[in-house]
C-alpha cells in the first residue's frame, strides 16, 4: 500500500494505491458521501465486472447508490454522451456538495470529471480508475475532456478529483492488449526524466504485464509519484514543465484522429508508437543517439507492442498526419511546440519545429520497412 499526494493547496489531493481497496470500497469513500447516497459513472463492460460486489458493499452500510452507464470505447467520449450524463445528474438532482464517482478506465474518468466541472457550475468527483492507464497516467492531474470531429480531447477543463483510489487487483481483468497499452504510459515517465526507471522496466517490464503484484505496484505508484510532482509544478500547463507529460502525444493523437479514435488504434498503443517517432525525429535533428530509439522500439517489440507506423494500420501521407497535429489545443501563434530527446531520461520541449518538415520525416518513416508487432 501507498499514498501519494498531489500538492495543489486548497486542491491537494490523495491518490491510494491498495490491492484489493474495491473489497472495502465503504471504508475508501465515506467522507464523500453526502446526504446517505452517491451517484456512480460507469461504461457497460466495467460495470458488468465490478458493480455488483461494490452494489452491495453500499447497501449493506446503508448508502444509497445510483449508476449512468454509458457503452465502452473512446467514441463515447462525446457531446451526445456528455449530454445524456448532464441530464441524468440532473434528473437525480446532483447538488454541488455531491461527489460524482467516475468507475473506469480513461474515458470514464474523463467524461465524468467534465461533467462535474460544468454541472451546477461544479461539483467534487472521486476517481476509482480500472484500466493501468488510467491508474498511472489518466486518472491524475486533473485535465477532463470530450473529443470532437476536430480532434482528441480539444473541449474539457481543468478540474482536479478529490481522491484517487487505485487498486491494482482489479487489472486481472483487463485484455492482455489493454494491459499493454497502459504499459506505454508507464515507460514514459522513464523517457521523461527518470532513465533508471526505464532500465527497471527494460528488467522488469514482462512481470508488470503478467501481474506481478510486487512489480505492478511499483511501477503504479512510481508512476503516479512522478506525475504528481510534476502536476504540482506546473497544474495548468502554463509553463513546459507538465508538457513534458505529453511525451507522444502530439505525434500519438494524429495516428489516433487518422485511425477513428476507436479499437482499430487504442490511445496508449498510440502515444508508444509516439515516443518512438519522437526519439527518430530527435536522432533526425541531431539531438539524440539513433540507438536510444532503437533500444526503446526493442523494448516495446519484447511487450509485442506496436513500435512502427506500419503497425499501427496507418497509411496516410505526412502531409495528413501533419494536418491532424494542426488542430492540437496546444498550437500557439501558428506553432506547435513538440516533446522531443537528447537522451533517454532528457526530454525537453521544442518550439522550432517545422512542420512540414514532420511531414517529410514520417513519409520516410513509411518508407522504412519494419515488421509489425502483434496487437
Amino acid at each position: 500500500m501507498a499514498r501519494v499526494n498531489i500538492a495543489l493547496g486548497q486542491r491537494s489531493y490523495d491518490i491510494l494505491v491498495q490491492a484489493g481497496a474495491l473489497g472495502s470500497i465503504v471504508e475508501h469513500i465515506k467522507p464523500w458521501v453526502q446526504r446517505g447516497r452517491t451517484l456512480w459513472v460507469s461504461d457497460s463492460q466495467v460495470a458488468a465486472h465490478h458493480w455488483d460486489g461494490i452494489a452491495v458493499q453500499l447497501a449493506e452500510a446503508g448508502i444509497e447508490a445510483h449508476l449512468h452507464v454509458v457503452p465502452a470505447g473512446e467514441a463515447s467520449k462525446s457531446w451526445a454522451e456528455l449530454s445524456r450524463l448532464i441530464d441524468w445528474l440532473l434528473t437525480w438532482g446532483v447538488e454541488r456538495s455531491d461527489t460524482i464517482f467516475a468507475l473506469g478506465g480513461g474515458m470514464i474518468g474523463d467524461l465524468t470529471g467534465f461533467a462535474a466541472s460544468i454541472v451546477k457550475r461544479g461539483c467534487e468527483f472521486v476517481q476509482v480508475p480500472t484500466t493501468l492507464l488510467a491508474q498511472v497516467d489518466s486518472s491524475v492531474g486533473g485535465k477532463t475532456a470530450i473529443n470532437t470531429t476536430a480532434g482528441k480531447n480539444l473541449v474539457g477543463t481543468f478540474h482536479q478529483p478529490r481522491f484517487v483510489l487505485i487498486d491494482p487487483e482489479v487489472l486481472a481483468t483487463l485484455p492482455p492488449r489493454e494491459m499493454r497499452a497502459g504499459y506505454a504510459e508507464v515507460v514514459k515517465y522513464g523517457l521523461i526524466d527518470d532513465a533508471a526507471f526505464f532500465d527497471w522496466c527494460e528488467t522488469h517490464g514482462q512481470q508488470v504485464l503478467a501481474q506481478d503484484s510486487a512489480a505492478l505496484e511499483h511501477a503504479i505508484v512510481t508512476s503516479v509519484s512522478a506525475k504528481a510532482r510534476i502536476v504540482g509544478e506546473d497544474e495548468r500547463e502554463t509553463r513546459d514543465r507538465r508538457a513534458l507529460l505529453n511525451l507522444g502525444h502530439t505525434f500519438g493523437h494524429a495516428l489516433e484522429a487518422d485511425t477513428g479514435f476507436g479499437e482499430r488504434l487504442l490511445h496508449g498503443e498510440a502515444v508508444g508508437v509516439g515516443m518512438i517517432l519522437a526519439l527518430q525525429y530527435s536522432a533526425r535533428r541531431g539531438d539524440c543517439d539513433a540507438a536510444d530509439a532503437a533500444r526503446v522500439a526493442a523494448h516495446f517489440a519484447a511487450c509485442s507492442m506496436p513500435t512502427t507506423l506500419q503497425d499501427t494500420g496507418v497509411s496516410s501521407e505526412g502531409a495528413a498526419l501533419v494536418d491532424h497535429m494542426r488542430h492540437d489545443k496546444k498550437m500557439t501563434g501558428g506553432t506547435l511546440p513538440f516533446l522531443l530527446l537528447t537522451g533517454i531520461g532528457q526530454t525537453y520541449v521544442a518550439h522550432d519545429v517545422d512542420l512540414d518538415d514532420v511531414a517529410r520525416f514520417l513519409d520516410e518513416r513509411h518508407r522504412s520497412a519494419a515488421p509489425a508487432a502483434v496487437l
